[in-house]
């Protein structure tokens, strides 16, 4: 009844609020996009998108379907990797940035390896800038991080704001410097904050600097100030802070890269879980 062409079109609109990005993601024509959402929308005879010339946004139907169409085609896809798995073994090397791995990759990564048995995974956890160079270098077979839109590396996997947290009972002073957390250099999302920050000509200080999310989490939840953050991924006891003196902060998108050296066939595999495995990517550890 739901063709899984048209369901990953209905995923990728989804993830990445335009029908161009998802055409550009999926490497179909930006009609052909629109055709598979408007089949889609004919045979469950509801409005997933609500679309104009500026700005998409997915309906209450359409929430609905992104937990319908997920479940369908990640049970297809592990059906295939099942019954594929007894020929793809080898080691894998895996670079991921830090704030995905205290959501959900653990999920993720011991699905793939259930149903790779003969894969061997080893795991760097790092900054996004610091995994591309390793990657680079010949270090990793394999990264999922965060880049800038509008960098043409890797495959996209979603799109995101990124937004500023603290601790709930945090609260900012206009009249002073804006306490800032963030990561060490080369963080993609240091430099975002400086720059935003320059940008609208508001006054910051360094309240802490970590060289792991773990720390930037903690002193966050001490109330030393505020950080940038992926929106999805922010971690359990923060909040979003919205305050009119904090300028708004540029998307990122997560994207999955591949060494030209690594082992073929499970560096593929892997590749597909981690693209197929967007929603569960966003959970939060229970």
């Amino acid at each position: 009844m739901f063709d899984p062409v048209w369901l990953t079109s209905f995923i990728a609109v989804a993830e990445t609020s335009s029908f161009t990005a998802a055409a550009a993601r999926l490497g179909l024509r930006q009609s052909t996009v629109s055709e598979h959402i408007r089949k889609l929308e004919a045979v469950c005879a509801h409005r997933l998108f609500i679309r104009d010339t500026h700005s998409v946004m997915i309906t209450r139907d359409g929430e609905a379907m992104m937990g319908f169409a997920t479940s369908i085609l990640e049970t297809s896809a592990r059906a295939m990797r099942h019954f594929a798995g007894d020929d793809v073994h080898g080691k894998i090397r895996l670079g991921v940035s830090e704030d995905v791995v205290l959501s959900g990759l653990p999920h993720v990564l011991r699905r793939f390896t259930g149903e790779y048995p003969r894969v061997e995974l080893e795991l760097t956890v790092g900054l996004s800038q610091t995994l591309r160079q390793s990657l680079d270098a010949g270090d990793l077979d394999i990264v999922f991080l965060k880049r800038r839109v509008g960098d043409c590396y890797g495959h996209l996997v979603w799109r995101e704001p990124l937004i500023w947290i603290a601790s709930p009972e945090f609260r900012l002073d206009a009249g002073r410097p804006v306490p800032l957390i963030v990561l060490t250099q080369p963080a993609f999302t240091r430099q975002e904050a400086l720059e935003a920050l320059e940008r609208h000509g508001r006054r910051w200080r360094f309240a802490c600097s970590s060289d792991s999310q773990s720390g930037v989490h903690a002193a966050a939840l001490a109330g030393l100030g505020v950080a940038p953050h992926a929106k999805s991924l922010k971690p359990a006891g923060l909040v979003e802070i919205t305050d009119a003196y904090l300028p708004p902060l540029a998307d990122t998108e997560f994207v999955v890269i591949a060494g030209r050296a690594a082992n073929k066939g499970a560096t593929a595999a892997l590749s597909d879980t981690l693209r197929a495995s967007s929603m569960l990517l966003r959970r939060r550890l229970s």
